[in-house]
């Protein structure tokens, strides 16, 4: 008896030994850590890093930039399952314990004695914060002390709603993903509160080893992990039998998900990501900042069916070039061959519409093929294939083929597209547009850019054509030589002649015979109609007359350099390169009433705690006000987030320069509308406007297709063509071209929108002429046209017979 007394005495002696040691040496490592310990205060208003986020103008996504992935979410937002997903798999006794759950941390301390190595933690959630918020990753038991006393700190300090909203908020999750709701769209592309039970519980189970348990790159890892967790669930009563059944047959769904964009604007985000770069250096990834563009969502998902649809309709009408390569099938297309094919296939990749798929069977008249999906399909021939023709050159295309094997072979890799609507809609035999298109589109009275497409897919070149590629004008540079003639003497009835001529000019490199698009010549013609109807030698013959000196001094006041300008009258041609930005705002000047605007896509940026950081202050039009008008103030309130992407509009703060007066602004205008009544331009005739105005362009090759007009207060600057400057093709020209993409986007755009006409100034007068001569009509002309002039420009009585101020001559040829 006394012998066991002694051995309890012996025993309980050495427990409190041990248990003074303990207190000792936790008591020294307090001593000796808490004054290095970081504030707790500092969790209150932590900053988390948050990507870079680009919105349109009402408020839908365009763009994400960061390395990390984070969407926080209050507490509130967070749905009991996946917090109790999370207290299962790291921490089911946090509601109970202050920050440190001994019995873990004795576990991980036996582990350690018995295996020599740190097994586990033993770590609660609240010491995880403690952790990912100010300590490294490294394995001390420093490091681990000073976890444990700030997770002691931080229990006091903070609610165990505001600690778990940290710690969801904060966690890495694999795939860039930092905190929920990030990795619900990385893995799931779907908010936390549409997850599943068992979706919750597999994200529950990343924080132990994202890579490891990643259900992308490691499925069935990631099922024994989730099935795991579910266990804990039912087991600590978290989720019902019936629950847990049915979680535990879910199969694994996760895929890698990109950010969900609400609209394809992946250029116009790309050149606010610069911006931004360019403004706060890296910070800009990690500040949490929203920008706000002026890009209106709707518009620009037109803009881009706009140029997809007329990249094909150009292909299409050029022939099928053939297959991008071929692959020798198998012998036997069983599962594992076909399986094998498709991957091959996940590697071409998708561009935008266009699948890649491989011909596996040839008939005369249909094709059978495999796509990167798994899918087998077959195409027949009224599924688009009795009009496709081969390709020959950009001039020649062959006779629509007579049957498939004239095309197609088993084993081509070829690219898919889908077609038709709703029901009847079927795969048709495609291939990627060589050629390109961009479309750039303002406001005319504030140059706010209400939608850019820099090229037909972003994923397959991310060069923009709209700021970055500098392409001859051609034609559609001549609205600017022409109102710089008609503010300098010129009329609308001035007669130049349009007849050959040849210019011995070394800067042109010598002898240069400038012709007109069609090869033909009208001789004398008014200055409206050799502008309608684009008259090569018309425009040169006016610039000569203008001076080559007097029009780059005047074209300068649209906003173009003139010190990249030309000076020969190769200018006229519009032969010197610009980017579709630079003329689409020259063109908005034409459109205005002659204010000069600036185009600008950021309108607010704003920055984690919803302050607006950034307003745009345009220059805008103004025409019936002065600078001290309520209607130039600006406006400096701050708004809430919401309130902001509420505003349709930017602030109005300073007026925009006039740099036409009325009356030319009243006769380009009226001329450039003939553009499309009578013109180059009369596909347009079909959005019944009587206001819309723009002009054709196309230059030697042809290589480069353009048109740029005007309606309603929107300006639209469409341009096709090769990157490589390959010809377009001899029957190609900016009306075959550039214009159908510009009306499909005009035909949404002016919806709603009325129309907008010029009001005639007092100083300009209507005029019976003779449409040949440009002279005063004789009473009872029977082919007389009404013109318009100013004042003391009309024609007097007494030029009946007298030709146009400005007459070419009549001459065939002129050599200079």
């Amino acid at each position: 008896m006394s012998r066991s007394l002694s051995l309890i005495s012996l025993f309980a002696s050495l427990v409190l030994i041990a248990a003074a040691g303990a207190v000792m040496v936790f008591s020294a490592a307090f001593l000796y850590i808490s004054p290095k310990l970081p504030s707790v205060e500092a969790l209150r208003d932590v900053q988390l890093q948050t990507p870079l986020r680009i919105y349109s103008r009402d408020g839908q996504l365009m763009g994400e930039f960061g390395e990390k992935r984070r969407s926080p979410v209050s507490f509130q937002e967070i749905p009991d399952t996946f917090i109790k997903a999370f207290l299962a798999a790291e921490d089911d006794r946090f509601y109970s314990h202050h920050g440190v759950d001994v019995s873990s941390l004795l576990r991980a301390a036996s582990q350690l004695i018995t295996t020599g190595s740190i097994q586990t933690g033993g770590s609660t959630i609240t010491m995880q914060v403690a952790k990912n918020y100010f300590l490294t990753q490294e394995r001390t038991f420093t490091r681990k002390f000073t976890e444990i006393f700030l997770a002691i700190e931080i229990e006091r300090a903070l609610s165990k709603g505001d600690i778990l909203e940290l710690y969801l908020n904060k966690i890495f999750l694999g795939n860039h993903a930092y905190g929920i709701e990030a990795a619900s769209q990385v893995y799931y592309g779907k908010p936390i509160r549409d997850l599943s039970v068992a979706q919750m519980a597999m994200i529950a189970g990343l924080p132990k080893a994202p890579s490891a348990y990643n259900p992308v790159a490691n499925p069935e890892r990631a099922k024994v992990r989730r099935n795991w967790i579910l266990s804990r669930m039912l087991s600590l009563g978290f989720i019902t039998d019936n629950e847990f059944k049915e979680a535990i047959a879910t199969p694994i769904s996760a895929t890698a998900h990109g950010t969900p964009l609400d609209v394809d604007a992946a250029y116009v985000a790309e050149m606010v990501r610069l911006e931004m770069l360019d403004r706060f250096g890296r910070n800009a990834y990690e500040d949490g900042y929203s920008v706000i563009t002026t890009v209106d969502s709707t518009l620009q998902h037109v803009a881009n069916r706009a140029i997809i649809d007329g990249v094909i309709e150009y292909d299409q009408r050029h022939g099928y070039r053939g297959p991008e390569k071929n692959w020798p099938l198998p012998a036997s297309l069983d599962d594992e061959a076909k399986a094998s094919l498709s991957k091959k296939l996940v590697d071409i990749g998708a561009v935008g519409e266009w699948h890649p798929a491989i011909v596996t069977q040839v008939e005369e008249k249909s094709f059978a093929a495999l796509l990167a999906s798994g899918e087998q399909t077959r195409v027949g021939w009224d599924q688009g294939l009795k009009d496709v023709a081969k390709y020959i050159s950009e001039d020649r295309v062959s006779y629509t083929i007579e049957k498939v094997p004239d095309i197609l072979k088993p084993g081509d890799v070829i690219r898919l597209r889908m077609t038709g609507k709703d029901d009847k809609r079927h795969w048709q035999l495609s291939q990627l547009p060589q050629v390109q298109a961009s479309l750039v589109s303002l406001d005319a009275d504030t140059g706010a850019i209400l939608s850019l497409v820099g090229g037909y897919n972003y994923q397959k070149s991310s060069f923009n054509r709209v700021t970055q590629a500098e392409r001859q004008p051609g034609s559609n540079f001549k609205p600017f030589i022409y109102t710089a003639a008609l503010d300098n003497g010129f009329t609308p009835a001035s007669i130049i002649n349009d007849a050959p001529i040849v210019f011995d000019d070394a800067s042109l490199g010598g002898t240069w015979r400038p012709s007109n698009d069609s090869g033909t010549f009208n001789g004398p013609m008014r200055l409206r109609k050799a502008l309608y109807l684009s008259r090569n030698l018309v425009s040169i013959r006016l610039l000569r007359e203008l001076g080559i000196d007097t029009a780059i001094n005047y074209v300068g006041r649209f906003g173009f350099d003139t010190k990249a300008l030309p000076r020969d009258l190769s200018l006229a041609l519009g032969s010197h390169s610009m980017t579709p930005l630079k003329v689409v705002t020259g063109y908005a000047v034409f459109a205005n009433g002659g204010y000069k605007v600036s185009p600008y896509v950021i309108d607010k940026i704003i920055d984690r705690d919803g302050n607006v950081i950034f307003r745009a202050n345009p220059e805008v039009v103004c025409r019936n006000c002065d600078e001290e008008s309520e209607e130039l103030a600006a406006i400096n309130e701050d708004f809430s987030l919401d309130e902001i992407l509420a505003q349709d509009t930017a602030v109005v703060a300073t007026p925009a320069p006039k740099v036409l007066s009325d009356e030319v602004v009243f006769l380009i205008d009226s001329i450039l509308q003939d553009v499309v009544k009578r013109g180059t331009g009369r596909k347009a005739l079909v959005l019944n406007r009587g206001d819309a105005a723009g002009k054709t362009g196309t230059t030697n090759g042809p290589t480069d297709a353009w048109f740029s007009g005007y309606s309603g207060g929107v300006v639209t600057s469409t341009w096709a063509g090769f990157d490589q400057n390959q010809k377009l093709g001899r029957r190609e020209y900016g009306g075959s071209v550039a214009l159908p993409i510009w009306i499909d986007f005009m035909r949404e755009a002016l919806k709603d929108r009325p129309e907008r006409h010029f009001k005639q100034p007092d100083s300009i007068v209507s005029v019976r002429i003779d449409p040949d001569t440009g002279t005063l009509a004789r009473p009872g002309q029977s082919n007389a046209i009404f013109e318009y002039f100013r004042t003391e420009n009309a024609p007097r009585e007494t030029d009946y017979s007298t030709p146009g101020s400005f007459n070419g001559g009549n001459e065939p040829i002129e050599l200079f």
